[in-house]
């Protein structure tokens, strides 16, 4: 019966939700950088993300970096221009945090290290941020069972009312933004899969949630603390 009446309700409730959001200010964060498609190298790269913070950790130089992400393929890429992108986007993601981040995702468990590396990937990019802090809180707070791709189209838009130099991105592209962002979803447990799409909620591992209270990461403890 429960279920039912939420269900009824939801629709509509998602509709003004959608409308509401066509109008938020960005939220409150230091270094607001634009929306990008940067992300669309696809999901947390956990793996590489290990690696990379290894790379950092040691004080690595851009001759040791060259030589390890181009001719040893620490990486494990395809060929060394995915390796180069790919090297580049962890890098750029992680050096938005400090070493102690760093730390946690090249020896942390599996749960520490994908939370540390969701952290990175907030802060880096606010379409992944504000998507969890604006679309994800909200789906939680209805009962909502699921994210659509409609869900992740009225975002975009959304997007662009608050931001009006965001990019104008076509088809093809906004889809390898939603694959990204929802693979991102599923690697961190957010959503139990990439097709079922079902929303689920996550408890972050407590040495990430205090890497972010003694840096002062208010934004991207907001975001990353979405779930009931």
């Amino acid at each position: 019966m429960r279920a039912t009446a939420i269900a009824t309700m939801a629709l509509p409730a998602l509709n003004h939700y959608v409308g509401q959001l066509r109008t938020t200010r960005f939220p409150s964060r230091t270094n607001v950088t634009p929306y990008s498609a940067e992300i669309t190298a696809g999901g947390l790269k956990l793996r590489e993300s290990r690696v990379i913070a290894g790379l950092l950790l040691g004080g690595v130089d851009r001759q040791s970096w060259l030589t390890a992400i181009r001719d040893q393929n620490i990486l494990q890429a395809r060929n060394p221009a995915t390796a180069a992108r790919i090297g580049r986007l962890v890098r750029q993601r992680l050096e938005t945090m400090e070493a102690d981040l760093w730390k946690l995702v090249r020896d942390g468990n599996r749960t520490v290290a994908t939370h540390a590396v969701l952290a990175a990937i907030i802060k880096h990019s606010p379409l992944v941020g504000d998507f969890l802090d604006l679309v994800l809180r909200e789906q939680f707070r209805l009962f909502s069972p699921k994210l659509t791709k409609t869900t992740w189209e009225d975002y975009l838009i959304a997007c662009r009312a608050r931001d009006p130099e965001m990019p104008t991105w076509n088809e093809s592209t906004r889809r390898r933004l939603r694959s990204s962002v929802f693979q991102t979803l599923a690697e961190a447990g957010f959503i139990n899969g990439t097709r079922a799409l079902q929303l689920q909620p996550v408890r972050i591992a407590p040495e990430v949630i205090q890497y972010l209270q003694n840096h002062n990461e208010e934004y991207v403890l907001r975001c990353i603390q979405v779930s009931p």
